[in-house]
């Protein structure tokens, strides 16, 4: 059986009834492709083949958008498991939130902003509560814990994503005329550290991340043995 041309199946897909769901997931899709700046009612329902009155039947306006987003974001990171050992659960936990944010770049300045969080926020936030409690953490420990934890995973991942590079690829491209501007003498120790480490092959940024969560980890056990 022939495959339906392209073109005939987005049209299928857009005689699809409107939900709030495919509001959110359109949004998302304008989101990834364009940053938020570019997500308004109209957009939305352009990507949905609809009329803008007929996205404001399924959401209020495009804070219930963002609000919307936010909590799709927070569903798309793996829950901790109470029951597992607290230190692989925030592990698995946060590299996951990380891969969701880079993912998800505009995401990152906006999943502590809203002050109307959702059902999949509200479990996510329970979930991480409640694997430091079950370990035997204290309140105060618990807050200090989860604050630490995620200003790493929120700050990497913004750092990350305003490289002007990807990985392994154009890390050379990029910084070698930089290393050639710092060749006169003035900045000895850039070019050293970029020389000996940042240019060899298979460098990539990403890999900082395991090595600073294990230290912030690290710390948190030793705070919490010293607590008991």
């Amino acid at each position: 059986m022939a495959r339906p041309a392209q073109g005939a199946n987005d049209s299928g897909l857009r005689r699809q009834p409107l939900s709030r769901d495919r509001v959110l997931r359109a949004a998302m899709a304008i989101a990834d492709a364009g940053g938020l700046s570019s997500l308004t009612i109209r957009s939305v329902a352009g990507e949905l083949g609809a009329k803008p009155m007929s996205v404001y039947y399924h959401v209020a306006n495009k804070d219930e958008i963002l609000d919307g987003l936010v909590d799709l974001v927070f569903a798309e990171m793996e829950l901790p498991d109470p029951h597992g050992e607290w230190r692989t659960e925030m592990t698995r936990r946060a590299e996951s939130a990380r891969a969701v944010l880079r993912r998800h770049r505009w995401a990152i300045g906006l999943l502590e902003s809203r002050s109307t969080p959702g059902p999949a926020n509200l479990r996510h936030h329970d979930a991480v509560l409640a694997t430091f409690l079950a370990a035997g953490f204290p309140a105060a420990l618990t807050a200090h814990a989860y604050a630490l934890i995620d200003s790493y995973v929120y700050g990497f991942a913004l750092q990350e994503a305003s490289l002007p590079f990807e990985g392994t690829d154009g890390v050379a491209e990029i910084a070698a005329p930089i290393v050639e501007r710092m060749t006169a003498g003035n900045y000895p120790h850039l070019v050293e550290m970029a020389t000996s480490y940042y240019l060899q092959p298979g460098y990539d940024f990403g890999d900082e991340f395991g090595f600073g969560l294990d230290l912030i980890l690290d710390g948190i056990a030793e705070a919490l043995f010293a607590d008991q």
